[in-house]
């Protein structure tokens, strides 16, 4: 799986280490990810989900059907 949210589609983002001399080097900041089981109460099964913490905070807040009908309407998912 990639490092992307598959919720919110939150991913990797670019920026520079800046040193003490203030020498720039390139460098990644990665999204807070986690692999979290939820259970689907509609299909009565659990799927599997990569999911930011700001994407864990949506499924509380909308519900997990909302959410991943909202996902693949963006196209961060396929199907669950």
């Amino acid at each position: 799986m990639a490092r992307f949210c598959q919720i919110t589609g939150k991913k990797a983002i670019i920026g520079n280490n800046v040193s003490h001399s203030n020498k720039k080097t390139k460098r990644k900041f990665f999204p807070n990810l986690f692999t979290r089981k939820f259970f689907l109460p509609e299909e009565n099964r659990w799927i599997s989900l990569k999911v930011s913490a700001s994407g864990i905070r949506n499924i509380d807040k909308k519900g997990l059907k909302a959410c991943l009908e909202e996902a693949i309407k963006k196209g961060y998912i396929k199907n669950y």
